[in-house]
């Protein structure tokens, strides 16, 4: 046996010309040229975007930007990246369909990591203006790398039945007859559950005259909303530094356009000047702040479920600015950790604790925000896969959470306080159900017109409490009500 090869010294051959690293095959040809990968960076990142969401449940809008640092994309490569996974997690209703009606097995019947490809593949063909060979063929590559040529040619075959037809021609075949089922008609086309769907018409006072509206604005690519933190930074300076617009309704609130990148990594979030908060969020937090007292406020605030820390960086904020405390209560350890360190420099005392029983005095708070645990189908544009993973059995079991919640805030209020009850959900239930359910065990809370303290919002319903919406107010579908302790 012969001992390793010798490299003279400088890493050059014995004929002077630079050695090849080992494992790096035979050099290509004179006069040919080295063959480029043949999958898409971009198309794989949004593959494997499909690939954790079914495998780890993971959350699509926490899980892409680290896919995208792994494969360092960045520009447009990231913004493609990107559109095709929250596309194809979004559009998943309808493309299933379609897939369903192509393919010659049923949707049980085809292996998952193939059936996360032909969503891929569809959404491109359905819900993109890229070409429809572009669209098949990069897909086809990617099942070919991964599963090889067999699984490759059954993914190329339906894909070339789905894109014979336009997403409209699908819609006209597939969707529930418009005359007969219109919410299910409606929830089809614009890829939501029909319970979802029905949820929302019953929120709009029980007619479908707004739903294909609101139901499009849920279906589309959100902006993105900063906060600018209060005494930190005013909205003109943070929309001069992001290169945004001001928000129309919050003082402090920035929009930026959908695809902008990973929000996260603005010089105005990394340096601490500005967070990434929905408007509509913004407006919930302001609206307790602002609420009218009786007798003088204190400067003792709460917000009792705090994380992952938002609404409290703003209350903090404005805490400060008038000479105010806030205690925040979150009961996961790593959440109050969040609060902690998004609301380090404010006067915020961090509690982890369950919000129904916190170890905090009654009958003391000038103002209490109570944001509820929800479904969260207000905010089902901005979690891509939710509208999947959510059930009409999930609601019940939130409803008794949220009255303890709520009950808790009215017991911790002192007499001529505030308390405001919020919630990312118009779900009736959540929603006036909730209050109601409170309202009837507490004759000594009374409800505030909500839509006076916000006054500056319009179409904001018919009242006391308010309740935002995509399309009327470009935020997510937040409810507020507002109640005063008076005895």
């Amino acid at each position: 046996m012969t001992g390793p090869r010798r490299v003279p010294r400088g890493g050059g051959s014995r004929s002077g010309r630079p050695a090849r690293p080992h494992g790096a095959g035979p050099p290509p040809r004179r006069g040919t040229a080295v063959r480029p990968p043949t999958t898409d960076p971009a198309r794989a990142a949004a593959l494997e975007l499909l690939t954790a969401v079914r495998e780890r449940d993971a959350y699509a809008n926490l899980a892409m930007p680290a896919i995208l640092r792994r494969a360092r994309l960045s520009g447009r490569d990231a913004a493609l990246a990107t559109e095709l996974g929250y596309g194809s997690c979004r559009s998943r209703g309808l493309l299933d369909a379609v897939v369903d009606a192509c393919a010659q097995r049923p949707l049980s019947g085809i292996e998952p990591a193939l059936l996360d490809a032909l969503r891929l593949g569809s959404y491109q063909l359905l819900r993109t203006r890229i070409p429809p060979h572009a669209a098949v063929d990069s897909t086809v590559e990617l099942v070919r790398e991964r599963a090889g040529s067999r699984s490759a040619g059954f993914v190329n075959a339906i894909l070339r039945r789905v894109g014979e037809h336009s997403e409209a021609e699908w819609v006209a075949q597939l969707a529930p007859d418009e005359s007969q089922e219109p919410v299910a008609h409606l929830a089809f086309r614009h890829a939501h559950p029909t319970w979802i769907a029905q949820a929302f018409a019953d929120a709009l006072g029980g007619t479908v005259r707004e739903l294909g509206e609101l139901l499009a604005a849920d279906d589309e690519r959100p902006s993105v909303h900063l906060m600018a933190r209060p005494g930190v930074i005013t909205a003109e300076e943070l929309a001069l530094a992001s290169g945004g617009e001001l928000a129309p309704y919050s003082p402090y609130g920035v929009r930026l356009e959908a695809g902008a990148g990973d929000p996260g990594q603005l010089d105005a979030v990394t340096e601490g000047l500005a967070v990434v908060m929905d408007e509509g969020s913004q407006l919930v937090a302001l609206g307790v702040a602002d609420a009218p007292l009786d007798g003088n406020d204190t400067g003792r605030w709460l917000d009792l479920c705090a994380g992952p820390g938002g609404k409290a960086v703003l209350l903090g904020g404005l805490a400060e600015l008038e000479g105010a405390r806030l205690d925040a209560v979150e009961p996961a350890e790593h959440r109050a950790q969040l609060v902690r360190n998004a609301t380090s420099d404010l006067p915020v005392t961090v509690h982890v604790a369950d919000g129904r029983g916190a170890p905090l005095p009654d009958g003391v708070f000038d103002r209490v925000l109570v944001d509820v645990p929800c479904t969260g189908l207000g905010a089902l544009r901005r979690r891509p896969e939710a509208r999947w993973r959510r059930d009409p059995s999930d609601v019940s079991g939130l409803t008794v959470l949220q009255r303890e919640l709520l009950t808790a805030a009215l017991r911790h209020v002192r007499v001529g306080g505030v308390v405001g009850y919020a919630t990312c959900s118009p779900h009736v239930a959540e929603t006036h159900g909730v209050l109601a359910g409170v309202l009837r065990k507490h004759p000594g809370a009374e409800r505030l017109d909500t839509r006076a303290v916000l006054a500056g919002t319009p179409n904001l319903g018919e009242g006391p409490s308010v309740q935002l919406w995509p399309h009327r107010h470009g935020t997510d579908a937040m409810f507020l009500a507002l109640l005063k302790k008076v005895g």
